[in-house]
């Protein structure tokens, strides 16, 4: 599971990987691990991420509520947080993220780019 929460300073930052401006890129941390996830990885993580210049915040998502109509699945069950980062270098963004403890210990995370709109 996702654990702990480090906030930063935002700067806005806009880069082009296909043609597109995107004001940044959103991680969604799955709940799929084949083994928990330990503190020590997400030291290990955050100080790497930190370092890195591209983190821009995180937090764990926990309990929800809905709202409208209409009734979904309660991704909360699926999604345990979410990160931030911003940077025109996917492939050491990409790097970054082979070090996340969730892909370490065999989850999934999901790459969202959130272009200008």
């Amino acid at each position: 599971m996702f654990m702990g929460v480090l906030s930063v300073h935002v700067k806005h930052l806009q880069f082009n990987w296909s043609g597109r401006k995107y004001n940044g890129l959103l991680i969604l941390i799955h709940n799929n691990t084949d083994v928990p996830t330990s503190v020590q990885q997400w030291d290990t993580f955050f100080e790497a991420a930190n370092a890195s210049g591209m983190f821009r915040g995180g937090s764990e998502i926990a309990n929800r509520e809905l709202l409208g109509k209409k009734t979904i699945p309660n991704i909360c069950h699926a999604i345990g947080g979410f990160m931030r980062f911003e940077t025109d270098d996917k492939p050491a963004l990409l790097a970054l993220l082979e070090q996340h403890p969730v892909v370490l210990q065999g989850g999934s995370l999901e790459l969202c780019e959130m272009p200008v709109t």
